[in-house]
């Protein structure tokens, strides 16, 4: 079966392997050429474009399976709701109509409910921040799309793993964190992730919606006392973010995930069900 990746990055590389791996043909998008040849070495059938120039997606594939990841660079323009948006809007028009499943990362930043409610997939979205203004509006466009018939929108909720701990260099230096002290962390370890995206492509029905997270919300100071342990840190403290700082305005929402639709229906074992055992692994590899 052949595998069609847009956004083949913190998560979507993961994928990327696991489809390889499993003997499909993968076909990842990259905006360069050097990196068009990296992938070619690893195994990959890249194809140089990028979501936001449409002329460039002419020669995107027939494939199966369709993983729109694409990220967003903090410092990049142009912004946030451009990427998402037209970005969704470039692909769905030059994809080939014959595409078997449409499976779209979304985030949990969807919601805003600020008094730590449990939320699901039929809670109501009212994003503040413009990141998840954006994703919803990129989930509407491929909802009103043909192909969002054949579409899986996962929200995954915070990324972690190697190579990507919030705040654990302020951890280790005793520097204090820039976010409140209290409120909700809702994570999901970025391979536990990968294999959401595996089990959505083989079991999930379409158009179907589902939250992706551990199911184990975590209030954030007990999160970070833990990662102090494990970094032998001191006691961690926490000092108020500037108001326009992305952890300020991530720390008016304050929610807890539900992920029984995902584990009941996807099947997903997760090998990292709560942020203790994610974090321990990830310093025991690092040292």
């Amino acid at each position: 079966m052949s595998k069609l990746i847009l956004g083949c990055g913190y998560l979507g590389s993961r994928v990327a392997w696991r489809w390889r791996e499993a003997g499909h043909a993968v076909h990842v998008v990259t905006r360069t050429r050097q990196r068009a040849a990296m992938l070619t070495a690893e195994g990959y059938q890249p194809i140089v474009g990028d979501v936001l120039r449409p002329q460039t997606l002419a020669a995107l594939p027939a494939a199966d399976t369709v993983l729109f990841a694409v990220g967003y660079d903090r410092g990049q323009r142009p912004g946030v709701l451009e990427v998402f948006v037209a970005g969704m809007q470039s692909v769905l028009q030059a994809l080939p109509a014959s595409i078997g499943k449409f499976i779209y990362i979304s985030s949990t930043g969807v919601y805003a409910q600020s008094q730590g409610e449990w939320v699901d997939e039929n809670s109501p979205c009212e994003p503040r921040r413009e990141g998840g203004r954006a994703c919803l509006a990129a989930e509407q466009v491929l909802a009103s799309h043909p192909l969002g018939s054949r579409a899986v929108v996962l929200r995954m909720a915070g990324l972690y793993g190697p190579g990507r701990i919030p705040n654990a260099e302020q951890i280790r230096h005793g520097r204090p964190i820039a976010a409140p002290a209290q409120g909700f962390l809702n994570l999901i370890h970025v391979d536990d992730a990968a294999a959401v995206v595996l089990a959505a492509d083989e079991r999930a029905a379409s158009p179907r919606l589902y939250l992706a997270s551990d199911g184990h919300p975590i209030e954030r100071p007990a999160y970070y006392e833990e990662l102090a342990r494990l970094l032998a840190g001191p006691v961690p403290e926490f000092a108020p973010a500037p108001g326009d700082a992305p952890s300020a305005l991530r720390a008016t929402s304050n929610k807890r995930i539900n992920n029984a639709r995902m584990l009941a229906e996807l099947g997903v074992k997760l090998a990292y069900p709560s942020y203790r055992e994610g974090l321990a692994a990830i310093v025991a590899d690092e040292r």
